[in-house]
């Protein structure tokens, strides 16, 4: 038999911090799909359409001074001296940037929705295909809220990275060549010291409020955990009165969030104040440079006007890349947050040879089977058994014995420590996730619906079902009746986890979800647990009927719903103690026998003291 480290169940998948070249690596492949010639064809167009945008822009200026030299003549010469083409030029060139600067959003707004689409898609069937074990230990809120942040850190880091501070780079370079050509290089100099010097401050300043981003991130996500986890358990949080008790526990956390909130306003106030510094101090140089040239006649007026022109034309960008550069960190933040949900480790997963499983009549065997959750813990302990072909079995035990887990490792959401479960010979870890859960219906213990109606959500066991088809299921589950007699009637809405149902209503939905499935192996958990004696035996009826010559695993702890299994296997402490027919089990009076003759003395009292309460 294989055997399993135990031990890979309990490792932490999550790793370090990614940083942020590997978060950018990680969306690239997005950006230029492999799969889509169209959508890199765009991208190369965003590019070129970005690069004759910022080319003409930085030629703006040179014909704006010659407009200005021209007119620096004689009052009586102005209207002959200015060249009309000149002028038509220097209108023509301001279009033209702003059309290709459009034209580049236009080509590259499909690849961009298409990456946050993509990304967000792969995310989410990457959660859905993580094990059981990610999904018990996650906080909704936290994950939804991570996956929210994400797409939008996405979109801005497309918006703006791409189309501001690398085009911002491109313009100051070109801006200080053209300076350093036309003029002394000090012009140059100080334009592209003042520069560095506002970026180094940037960057330095802005990676030190990082960490204070991501404690704002961090306790915005426990304050959102908190307040959807409260909301959820509505109903618990008024039995016990605890009101108060969840309004101090989000305080605190909103709390958390505040002081983070402070810490980030008061360094993006020291931030800013020193940004504007270094841009007042390298303009004010610049501007004494080219009075100086003017004064000295080195410089005509246009010159002036150019080199001003220019200074503005980078500084306003420049003043707004602070900001740019700040979201930037914090979509990288969000963005890696998001992508480390893709790193989490998906435990349970095909195997390269996995095959669709083969149906044939669909026995199921538990052989040798050890499992734990803990490996100091173990909860099965050697279980060893078959329900043949279109037989019925029953497992029953005390709370604690395992029942559940057996279903749990029957759908593989855990893979067993030790020993197999195989279905008509094929181990379930040979076969394909889709393939093994396709075969097998279940009606859990537990029923959460979706918040849609009601035709959703038995139609969710098949979800291309007619309605005929929907309805007959619902007959069987005995629930047509009740849903017809409705105002909105299959189309009745049931509200967040089914909420506006009785749980004997929830449990029939259930019931006809999966007899609408038509599974070839059928498994009960406490499939009627939430139903009243006389709907019980209705529901009892209809189960016999789906489940006739299908392989049927039942799941329970009344045990007068599996009197008629053709095997009860009792579970003790995660080890087969008994098994047998149930006339064959009352009378070896063991454990299944005492747990018989509990529950027959506890529905005789429930039922005197119902008719006592009836008759007073």
């Amino acid at each position: 038999m294989r055997r399993r480290d135990p031990s890979n169940y309990f490792r932490n998948p999550q790793s370090g911090r990614r940083n942020d070249w590997k978060t950018i690596a990680t969306l690239m492949p997005f950006l230029w799909p492999r799969e889509s010639v169209a959508l890199r064809r765009r991208v190369a167009a965003s590019l070129v359409f970005l690069a004759l945008a910022k080319l003409i822009n930085v030629g703006v200026p040179i014909l704006y001074k010659q407009a200005v030299d021209a007119l620096t003549i004689t009052p009586a010469q102005a209207v002959i001296a200015v060249p009309v083409l000149l002028l038509l030029g220097y209108g023509l060139a301001r279009t033209l940037s702003g059309v290709f600067s459009e034209a580049r959003d236009i080509a590259f707004a499909r690849v961009g929705q298409g990456a946050i689409r993509n990304v967000g898609l792969q995310v989410f069937r990457h959660l859905h295909g993580l094990a059981l074990r990610f999904h018990l230990d996650r906080q909704t809120g936290g994950v939804s809220r991570s996956i929210e942040r994400g797409t939008k850190g996405i979109e801005f880091l497309l918006n703006f990275m791409l189309f501001n501070i690398l085009p911002t780079l491109l313009e100051i370079g070109l801006v200080t060549l053209i300076l350093w050509r036309l003029y002394d290089g000090s012009f140059a100099l100080v334009t592209f010291g003042t520069i560095a010097l506002y970026i180094a401050y940037t960057l330095g300043v802005t990676e030190w409020r990082t960490k204070f981003r991501r404690e704002m991130n961090e306790t915005d996500q426990q304050a959102s955990t908190k307040a959807i986890d409260s909301l959820l358990n509505f109903e618990t949080v008024k039995y016990f009165g605890n009101e108060l008790h969840e309004a101090q526990r989000y305080d605190q956390a909103l709390a958390r969030y505040e002081k983070a909130a402070v810490k980030s306003k008061v360094t993006l106030a020291l931030l800013n104040m020193g940004q504007g510094a270094i841009i007042a101090i390298g303009l004010t140089a610049v501007m004494l440079l080219a009075a100086d040239g003017v004064t000295k006649g080195t410089l005509t007026l246009g010159d002036f006007v150019l080199v001003n022109t220019y200074l503005v034309q980078l500084y306003l960008p420049l003043n707004f890349l602070g900001f740019v550069y700040r979201e930037i960190k914090q979509s990288l933040t969000d963005m890696e947050a998001m992508f480390r949900l893709l790193s989490e480790n998906a435990e349970i997963k095909d195997a390269d040879h996995a095959v669709a499983l083969n149906i044939d009549g669909g026995t199921v065997s538990f052989n040798d089977v050890h499992f734990a959750y803990d490996p100091n813990r173990p909860i099965l302990q050697g279980v060893d058994f078959s329900v043949p072909a279109g037989r019925t079995v029953a497992i029953v035990g005390p709370s604690g014995a395992g029942k559940s887990t057996i279903s749990r490792l029957l759908f593989r959401f855990y893979d067993v420590t030790q020993g197999a479960v195989t279905i008509d010979g094929q181990d379930i870890r040979d076969v394909t996730q889709a393939s093994l859960r396709a075969a097998i219906g279940i009606v859990p213990q537990d029923t959460v619906l979706f918040n849609d109606t009601i035709r959703y959500n038995i139609a969710y066991g098949r979800p291309d079902a007619g309605q005929d088809e929907i309805e007959q299921a619902a007959r069987l589950a005995r629930i047509h009746d009740f849903v017809t007699s409705l105002p909105d009637g299959y189309d009745t809405r049931v509200g967040e986890r089914g909420l506006k149902l009785s749980g004997g209503e929830k449990q029939r939905v259930a019931i006809a979800r999966t007899i609408l499935k038509k599974p070839s192996i059928l498994l009960f958990d406490e499939a009627t647990s939430a139903l009243d004696t006389h709907t019980e035996k209705e529901i009892q009826a209809s189960l016999r009927e789906v489940s006739k010559d299908r392989t049927t695993l039942v799941i329970a702890h009344r045990l007068s719903t599996v009197v008629d299994a053709d095997e009860i296997i009792v579970l003790q402490a995660g080890r087969i103690a008994e098994r047998g027919r149930h006339g064959d089990l009352i009378a070896r009076n063991g454990i299944y026998a005492d747990m018989w003759r509990k529950q027959q003395e506890a529905a005789m009292l429930q039922e005197r003291l119902a008719t006592e309460l009836v008759e007073a």
